[in-house]
């Protein structure tokens, strides 16, 4: 079995569950994120699944118990259960995500509640910048627990990189550059427009790709160099904030 029949295999048993666990409950199934960007990494990447329900209530959260637990064994995050309401109403809270999903998304099962959505981009500035730093004091706690361990601080590292690319992407977007797609495209783009050292986010995307060793990175000075470009980045979010 391809990598890419066993993708579809797992998406038609949770397609499967999700809609015979809600009946006519069910709304629409949605895949998005790095299996809809073509950047689906089989050791890295979740299948990342949102469920839309007429409403979510304690009785929809009970039913939903088993699914969630035989996707998060399968090494995924639970499926994102939202109500159709909250979908309409919600984009201002989470611009990015469905910014990306209005982008990029595959319908497993029900209607496009994706389509004609509306995005309220009050707050995407806000959001962009909240993320970047918020990831970033988490890489950092996170690394000062494993300075002395090489391998673990690689593998941190490469965790991270498709994170800092989708937010480097939606970078760009505020700053009036076209979308790219491919983590390499939004890494050389964010060099040209940014100005930052491309170099430790393509050594992670290579190391992600199975494209380069383990031990051909160096780590805590590629973590120093990373963490640098990854403030440079917030840097420019936070000079289009004071712009307006």
């Amino acid at each position: 079995m391809t990598g890419e029949q066993k993708l579809d295999k797992q998406l038609g048993q949770v397609t499967e569950r999700l809609t015979k666990i809600f009946e006519g409950r069910l709304v629409s199934v949605v895949l998005y994120g790095s299996a809809v960007w073509g950047e689906y990494d089989g050791d890295y990447s979740d299948l990342n699944i949102l469920c839309v329900l007429r409403a979510v209530t304690p009785r929809e959260l009970r039913d939903a118990e088993p699914v969630c637990r035989w996707w998060r064994e399968q090494g995924n995050p639970a499926p994102l259960l939202m109500s159709e309401d909250e979908v309409r109403t919600s984009t201002e809270c989470f611009p990015i995500e469905f910014h990306d999903m209005r982008e990029r998304r595959r319908i497993l099962a029900g209607a496009d509640v994706i389509a004609g959505l509306a995005i309220d981009d009050s707050s995407y500035r806000a959001q962009i910048e909240y993320q970047l730093r918020s990831k970033l004091i988490r890489l950092r706690q996170k690394a000062a627990g494993l300075l002395s361990e090489n391998d673990l601080l690689r593998r941190l590292m490469a965790d991270s990189v498709s994170t800092f690319c989708v937010l480097m992407r939606h970078a760009l977007r505020l700053s009036g550059s076209d979308t790219r797609s491919n983590r390499r495209e939004i890494v050389d783009e964010a060099e040209r427009r940014f100005h930052i050292d491309p170099k430790p986010f393509l050594q992670l995307i290579s190391l992600r790709e199975g494209k380069i060793k383990p031990a051909d990175i160096d780590a805590v000075p590629t973590l120093e160099t990373y963490m640098a470009q990854i403030g440079a980045v917030i840097e420019k979010v936070d000079t289009v904030t004071t712009r307006g």
